[in-house]
């Protein structure tokens, strides 16, 4: 029987090691195709792999401004020929979309922010009029803190849009959303794997809004800042389990979406409001959380999970 193996879309290498050691330690392959170099023979037979995208929003700032359309066309092409798909081409798009996040997480009945959305200067200072203030700017396809800027008055937008100073978003729709207060300078990010809720981590935001905790992510001068502070940025939250309503509503919300590895940021706000924001669909974990767990750590979780299905695919390949 072949090794099972798992193809794993991605724009980003610097990502892999967590996975590519957990893998190895499943005795499954984790095959990288990289978004940007890949050419696809739309006559050939898809391999008898598991496909998994870690397709990402901020893939455009490391020179592959077209992940999604690649990602989108494989995942088509694996699923039109039977593959077994996690995070597929329905999820593809709503990786890319904070717009599409926040219908579902309305639909699904949850707190999230109040956002309006805008394709122009002048409908960006419309809705900072509109949604009151303060407020914040931020890009519909994000990842990174891409456009995350607070401002205190529309007056103080109008200003920068006259200086040229926001950052265009790539897809041409910016938010304009309502400032959320939190009881501390924190938000949480709760781990779903195979669907099922892992662990939720507390983030430390009071060095701003680059919450990507994989070490690939650390900027200059990190190491030096964390060592300063009293806490360390990422920890884990183990009194939010698997019962928490939130935690209930949102593994639902992913199972209709059929999200089965994410990780979704929400904050507590100091009038006791509990708002989820994101969903992340191409996730990272903590080094420091995930040594902290072992085995019980998501990386693991998500090379046990893949593993069963690479193995099921490789099982009925040979069948």
């Amino acid at each position: 029987m072949p090794r099972p193996t798992v193809i794993v879309l991605h724009d980003n290498e610097e990502w892999l090691p967590p996975f590519q050691r957990a893998f190895e330690a499943e005795g499954v392959v984790l095959e990288p195709w990289h978004l940007g170099e890949r050419a696809i023979d739309l006559d050939g037979v898809a391999p008898d792999a598991v496909v998994w995208s870690r397709l990402s929003a901020s893939a455009h700032t490391r020179g592959v401004p077209h992940a999604l359309d690649t990602a989108s066309a494989i995942l088509s092409w694996a699923e039109a020929q039977g593959r077994r798909v996690v995070n597929g081409s329905r999820v593809a798009s709503l990786e890319v979309s904070k717009v599409r996040q926040h219908a579902l997480l309305r639909a699904a009945g949850l707190d999230a922010p109040r956002t309006i959305a805008a394709t122009s200067d002048a409908a960006l200072a419309a809705a900072a009029r509109q949604i009151g203030s303060p407020f914040i700017t931020k890009h519909n396809r994000g990842g990174k803190g891409l456009g995350v800027r607070r401002f205190d008055s529309p007056e103080e937008l109008d200003a920068a849009l006259a200086a040229s100073e926001l950052e265009r978003p790539i897809d041409g729709i910016a938010l304009v959303q309502e400032l959320l207060v939190g009881r501390d300078a924190s938000i949480t990010r709760a781990e779903f794997v195979g669907g099922r809720f892992r662990y939720a981590v507390r983030v430390d935001t009071s060095q701003g809004f680059e919450l990507c905790p994989a070490d690939a992510c650390r900027v200059p001068g990190a190491d030096d800042a964390a060592e300063a502070k009293p806490a360390p940025l990422f920890r884990l939250r183990p009194e939010i389990t698997a019962e928490h309503p939130l935690i209930r509503d949102l593994e639902a919300l992913l199972a209709r979406e059929g999200v089965e590895i994410a990780g979704v940021e929400f904050i507590e706000t100091i009038d006791g409001r509990t708002v989820p924001y994101d969903i992340n669909t191409n996730t990272n974990y903590s080094p420091d959380v995930e040594a902290e767990l072992g085995d019980r750590g998501a990386a693991a979780a998500v090379a046990r999970f893949l593993g069963a299905l690479a193995r099921d695919q490789a099982s009925v390949a040979v069948g």
